[in-house]
């Protein structure tokens, strides 16, 4: 095992790409105690896992904890693993099936297009008022209220109300990390009560007074006589705005990060607009601001001769499979005109982001709005990385325009 893959390093957070090749050098599969999982570096073997119906995201379809041979989560707990295991990203067949279908049936491609010009609504006054304030922190005041608005927008969520959105989602989040302390577990805990009321009240009012939004649409979303419970609706409500919040809001930042760094590719950019759509997946590809996803090994694999049995956890290191030379020439190199770019930082298989589109055009509107009215903005503070490796994000941008 490498000894310097260390998630919890501030040095490999800020650039783990030099971890990941010596681990993509020395093998497949990679034993690491700390969290008692399986690292996979290889583009192949992560896209492969993904689609791997032998691994689940949960294990209780199938198995007791006390079958599986994992400690049960204190009951404390359990108002989160409530909220979590009956969301989409969690189940497994029958479960995820059913929900995964209903949902898609309130969140299809017509209505992401339908949302193209609030998005970008949003992202203009987002902009202008940034500009107007002659910069600042790129992350609070552009690339954070951008895809919460959209998603509050979308969920029906009262303005007024918005404020309250973000410090849930961040305090739940928490539990994502690897080996998450107490004091963090509490945090989302609570967040998940409080989250958890706020939605069962808006549902309430939806359910007496329907109207386009999608919580009315997950509402009223049927198959035959099969319906979502009030708790997947609520569950499918905080997953949207967990992963619309977290992952697009660092996509966007380090995406920035990363132009800053590559000046040659940002004047390409910025000399020629059309690049956005390529540029967008290649920044994607590039840092990915989810680096790594756990999946529960359900039955036997093998992984180049070594087998990790059932009860295992593996690791998947999308950032480590996304520059696999193997499979990306001059994966180390930003290319944003790189048109053979099959990237997972969406995943892949059923658990493939259902947000996908959205996050493509929140990314394209935000960056959009300030290649044109903020050409010369430029960095005037070296960033820090937040401390968490597992949703992986600087913890300010401070530019000028």
């Amino acid at each position: 095992m490498h000894v310097s893959f260390d998630p919890w390093s501030p040095a490999f957070v800020a650039d783990p790409y030099p971890a990941y090749a010596a681990l993509r050098a020395t093998g497949r599969a990679h034993y690491f105690e700390p969290t008692r999982q399986w690292l996979v570096p290889h583009y192949s073997d992560v896209s492969g896992l993904l689609r791997d119906r032998r691994l689940g995201r949960t294990y209780l379809h199938r198995f007791s904890h006390d079958e599986f041979g994992v400690t049960a989560p204190p009951a404390a707990h359990e108002p989160f693993h409530t909220l979590n295991g009956h969301g989409i990203l969690d189940l497994e067949a029958p479960d995820h099936t059913r929900i995964r279908r209903l949902v898609a049936k309130a969140f299809t491609p017509r209505r992401v297009e339908a949302l193209v010009p609030t998005v970008e609504r949003l992202a203009a006054g987002l902009v202008d008022d940034f500009v107007a304030a002659g910069g600042g922190d790129l992350l609070s005041a552009v690339a954070e209220p951008l895809p919460v608005a959209v998603i509050a927008e979308m969920l029906g969520v009262p303005e007024a109300d918005r404020g309250l959105l973000r410090p849930w989602s961040a305090a739940i989040c928490g539990m994502f990390e690897l080996n998450p302390p107490e004091e963090t577990a509490r945090a989302a805990v609570r967040a998940s009560v409080e989250f958890s009321a706020y939605l069962r009240e808006l549902i309430a009012a939806r359910r007496a007074d329907p109207g386009t939004d999608l919580i009315s649409g997950l509402i009223a979303a049927h198959d035959e006589e099969d319906r979502l419970t009030e708790q997947e609706i609520i569950s499918t409500c905080v997953l949207l705005l967990n992963a619309g919040h977290e992952a697009t809001v660092n996509a966007t930042v380090n995406g920035w990060w990363m132009l800053f760094r590559h000046p040659e590719q940002l004047a390409s950019l910025r000399g020629d607009h059309g690049l956005l759509p390529t540029a967008v997946e290649e920044l994607l590809r590039y840092d990915t601001p989810v680096p790594m996803f756990a999946r529960w090994v359900l039955d036997d694999i093998e992984i180049d001769g070594t087998v990790i049995p059932r009860g295992s956890q593996v690791a998947l290191l999308f950032a480590s499979a996304n520059r696999d030379p193997e499979r990306f020439a001059d994966a180390e190199t930003l290319d944003l005109s790189r048109r053979d770019n099959p990237h997972i930082s969406f995943g892949a298989g059923i658990h493939y982001c259902l947000g996908a589109p959205l996050a493509r055009v929140e990314m394209a509107a935000s960056f959009g709005e300030l290649l044109r009215k903020a050409p010369g903005m430029r960095l005037t503070t070296e960033p820090r990385w937040n401390p968490g490796y597992v949703i992986r994000g600087l913890s300010e941008l401070r530019v000028e325009i």
